[in-house]
């Protein structure tokens, strides 16, 4: 098996100093909670470093819910694309898969400037918006996103998109669906609700990252209590729970195990890099360590970092704390995304 220098340290790397060299300079601005509402923009922007940003891009329409959206974020206009096309990531935003938007992600004050500078690098950006747990229920987020992906590389031509060439990237909840893109990309194949133009596009990705993410919902409960004052899980209110529709044992036989990304695992999994704070009181960190293991027992390509004392979005007990860990996150995201798209080209 290659291995790719991001690699060459595999396993637990403890995070406490930033490394801030991949990054935009000025590098991100970062509050000191969570910040709930993106900042105020016209329908088309764009930025200073020449990035086109296009939101609320409609990638699919189901009867009776909302047409679903995207924001998509294009490379300079100089920037020649590769021959074959630029290389697409795809975030997936968090929220307990009951809130959020794919414009806000953790502390970071302005995340759409965020994913401008992800774009600036030479990267096609889309930002996407899902149906919610009150919206629908399993399988409808990962179908969803699935949708989205093969939406994309349908439109590859328009857009300027390589194809062959995609990263999936998702926080908390959208970290959950990030690694079901990863490992189980054919999930939803044949219990699609409505008819997709592109169904027969792959949505296979390349690699991914998942930031304190979700990756076994039979375990979640048990790690939980491992955390002075975390949320429980044991209880039918339970985000996952509600997204599922059905409360831990009393789910059908295999639900659980096919909503939990760890259970499709395998050699030809992509490349993965996990993130987590181990004072996270929402999601507990042991489900990244868990991950990473199963990775590991498969022999795929694949980095874990935990970041000492930073709670759930790698909030930390000061704005500073905060702020290190975030882009200290986000420096080894641009820096993975950056080494295991261009080994791909």
């Amino acid at each position: 098996m290659k291995t790719h220098a991001f690699f060459t340290l595999l396993g637990v790397s403890m995070v406490s100093a930033p490394a801030q060299a991949a990054l935009p300079v000025p590098p991100p601005k970062v509050a000191a909670n969570t910040v709930l509402q993106p900042p105020a923009r016209p329908d088309q922007v764009t930025f200073p470093d020449g990035v086109r940003q296009f939101p609320g891009v409609v990638y699919a329409s189901r009867p009776g819910y909302r047409p679903l959206t995207l924001d998509l974020y294009l490379p300079p206009e100089g920037m020649k694309p590769p021959a074959d096309g630029f290389p697409l990531v795809v975030y997936i935003h968090g929220g307990a898969w009951m809130v959020g938007m794919s414009q806000q992600m953790g502390a970071f004050v302005d995340f759409p400037g965020v994913l401008a500078g992800l774009s600036a690098r030479g990267y096609v950006v889309a930002s996407l918006n899902y149906r919610l747990s009150g919206e629908v229920k399993w399988p409808g987020q990962p179908e969803d996103v699935a949708t989205a992906i093969r939406w994309l590389r349908g439109n590859a031509k328009a857009y300027h998109i390589d194809p062959a060439r995609g990263v999936v990237w998702g926080v908390s909840a959208g970290g959950h669906l990030t690694g079901l893109a990863a490992t189980a990309p054919d999930l939803t194949i044949g219990k699609t609700t409505h008819s997709d133009p592109y169904a027969n596009i792959s949505t296979v990705m390349q690699a991914a990252v998942s930031w304190y993410g979700v990756f076994d919902l039979s375990t979640i409960s048990e790690q939980a209590k491992l955390t002075p004052g975390a949320r429980p899980h044991d209880v039918e209110d339970a985000a996952e729970w509600k997204m599922l529709g059905c409360f831990d044992k009393q789910c059908p036989a295999g639900l659980v195990a096919q909503a939990s990304p760890v259970t499709h695992v395998n050699a030809s999994s992509p490349p993965m890099l996990l993130i987590a704070g181990t004072a996270d009181r929402t999601v507990p960190y042991q489900q990244s360590v868990e991950m990473a293991d199963a990775l590991k027992k498969a022999g795929v390509e694949h980095a874990l970092i935990l970041m000492p004392n930073l709670d759930h979005g790698l909030i930390g007990k000061t704005q500073k704390e905060t702020e290190i860990g975030s882009l200290e996150a986000l420096s080894k995201t641009f820096d993975f995304i950056d080494q295991t798209m261009h080994a791909k080209k």
